[in-house]
């Protein structure tokens, strides 16, 4: 079974009562919170959270503490200055609210493209799209600080499905001109956001592409692999190569778009996912043990890697899936397929401390170890990220500095 040291930590707590002294002698009950690691998911079945299935939201929060929300241009902006910002903001504060990491995607994308682009300069494309960035990066900071700044660079130049702004725009500019653009619009404006590069290429044409990027003093804070496994799981072998390969450049991996699927599997033939039409696609139970074995192998060989801080599977349920594809991990009655069990086990399990009674010291001491996250002594909240001290105070509501602690918790 892979090594998973170093996503865990272990720290002695001093529990205080609420006037600084401590609290010996005394049942208290630890349990963990949340995970460090972000364990995603789409959020895109709840852009209205009060019509959405509450039995589906209740599966999603249950497992997941990441959400990814669409802010396709064509679809965000069909109408130039009539962007769909109330309802995102409405949809990402509702994940926000219930602890929730929320990022945005993508920023600059040539495929879902503003239809209203097309009838612009390439000059007046490069404003638009930046005055884009900077509109919706300032418009959502403190619910959205983390972005898929601009996604599937490498083909973006030469890509020809569809008329789009953002090919003309990297064709007469250049790649890492046009990915400096939109970083650059989205740190000047939320400097403290976690900015993504993002691509589904996984050969040795991304790795050039961050090569020159970050040669170019782009400041990008993470890499985004995409791992849409359509034609078959890519397997542990292949999949810790390309993290090894991603991870030399010393950034945060993040697998932003994980897909397995419970049904038949696309041909091999199929180069661009988006050619393969079928009417109907379904899940079977063959599919859907094949699934739930191959779901956990690679979430067990992500963990695994110290450089990978986030997984993002690509859809919670069948219904409406991408590509009509049987990828979910609910089927689309709403009932959970073996994968969400495996998944469940292993993030709410396997890799979590569940309510534990522990007796504090004459010093008000207990030892705390687990999985790096946030945990909580009978309901305060403290952070178990690797500092051996920790000090909560009684009668706290959030993590705050107490005094005499490094780091301190509440």
């Amino acid at each position: 079974m892979p090594d998973l040291a170093h996503r865990r930590a272990a720290a002695v707590v001093t529990v205080q009562r609420p006037d600084g002294h401590p609290l010996t002698d005394t049942e208290v009950v630890v349990a963990q919170e949340r995970h460090d690691f972000l364990f995603g998911n789409i959020g895109f079945d709840f852009l209205d959270p009060a019509g959405a299935s509450t039995t589906l939201a209740d599966l999603w929060f249950d497992v997941f503490n990441a959400a990814t929300l669409p802010f396709y241009w064509g679809r965000f902006e069909p109408v130039r200055g009539r962007p769909d910002t109330a309802r995102l903001l409405a949809a990402a504060r509702w994940f926000a609210e219930r602890g929730v990491v929320v990022k945005g995607h993508p920023l600059a994308w040539h495929t879902v493209g503003a239809p209203w682009l097309l009838d612009l300069t390439t000059a007046e494309i490069a404003d638009a799209q930046d005055a884009r960035i900077r509109r919706d990066v300032a418009d959502f900071a403190g619910v959205i600080d983390t972005w898929d700044v601009i996604n599937e660079v490498v083909i973006m130049p030469v890509f020809d499905k569809e008329p789009n702004g953002l090919t003309r725009l990297a064709w007469d500019r250049g790649r890492i001109p046009t990915i400096r653009l939109a970083f650059d619009a989205a740190r000047a404006t939320n400097p403290a956001a976690t900015l993504l590069l993002n691509d589904f290429d996984m050969s040795t044409a991304y790795e050039c592409l961050i090569e020159g990027v970050l040669e170019a003093g782009i400041p990008v804070d993470a890499i985004g692999l995409q791992s849409h496994m359509h034609q078959g799981y890519w397997g542990e072998e292949k999949t810790q190569a390309i993290l090894d390969r991603f991870a030399r450049f010393g950034l945060p991996l993040h697998l932003t778009e994980t897909t397995l699927l419970s049904g038949e599997l696309m041909p091999a033939h199929i180069e661009d996912l988006n050619d393969y039409q079928v009417t109907s696609w379904p899940s079977t139970p063959e599919g859907e043990a094949r699934q739930a074995d191959e779901l956990e192998r690679h979430y067990r060989t992500l963990l695994a890697h110290p450089a990978v801080e986030a997984a993002t599977y690509w859809g919670i349920t069948d219904e409406g899936a991408w590509l009509g594809a049987p990828g979910g991990l609910v089927r689309a009655d709403g009932t959970p397929k073996p994968a969400y069990d495996a998944l469940r086990r292993l993030v709410k399990e396997e890799w979590w401390l569940p309510p534990t009674t522990l007796r504090t010291d004459a010093s008000g001491r207990v030892p705390v170890s687990g999985f790096r996250g946030t945990y909580s002594v009978d309901g305060v909240p403290f952070p178990l990220d690797g500092d051996e001290e920790v000090v909560v105070r009684m009668g706290q509501t959030s993590i705050t500095p107490v005094a005499g602690s490094s780091p301190v918790g509440a």
